[in-house]
C-alpha cells in the first residue's frame, strides 16, 4: 500500500492523501474544480468546476503514469441535481464514449469549499 501526494498537496497540508495505491489499483480522493495550490474555486459556475475538477484528476493520474483510460469507477456528487446535464456535458469529454467507467451521481448538501461538484475515483493500474 502506498499513499500518494504532490508536492503541492503535501504544501497544502490537507487531511487526507490525493491517492492510495493498492495493488493494481488507485483510489482517488474527491476532486474540486479548484484553482491547482490554491483552496479557491475557479470561476463560472458548474462547467467551469465540472472542468477544472476533470483537469485535477488529469493530474492525479497523470503524476501516477495513467490517463482517463484507465479510470473504472467514478462518484460524482453535486450541490445540485438539477445541474446533472451541465456536469455531464463536461464530464463526457474526458472519457472514449465506448470505455465509459462505471458511475454513481448523488446531491450532497454542501460539498467542501461550497463547491458545486466532487469528483472521486478508481483507476486500474494494468488494462
Amino acid at each position: 500500500m502506498e499513499f500518494i501526494n504532490s508536492s503541492a498537496a503535501k504544501a497544502a497540508k490537507l487531511p487526507f492523501s490525493q491517492a492510495v495505491r493498492v495493488g493494481d489499483m488507485l483510489y482517488l480522493s474527491g476532486c474540486l474544480g479548484n484553482v491547482p495550490g490554491k483552496m479557491e474555486l475557479v470561476p463560472g459556475g458548474m462547467e467551469a468546476e465540472a472542468r477544472q475538477t476533470m483537469e485535477n484528476i488529469g493530474a492525479v493520474l497523470k503524476e501516477n503514469g495513467l490517463g482517463f483510460d484507465a479510470v473504472i469507477k467514478c462518484t460524482v456528487m453535486l450541490a445540485d441535481m438539477s445541474k446533472w446535464g451541465d456536469f455531464n456535458k463536461i464530464y463526457v469529454t474526458y472519457f472514449d464514449p465506448d470505455r465509459l467507467p462505471a458511475r454513481s451521481a448523488f446531491g450532497a448538501n454542501g460539498l467542501a469549499l461550497g463547491a458545486l461538484v466532487e469528483v472521486e475515483c478508481m483507476a486500474c493500474l494494468k488494462g
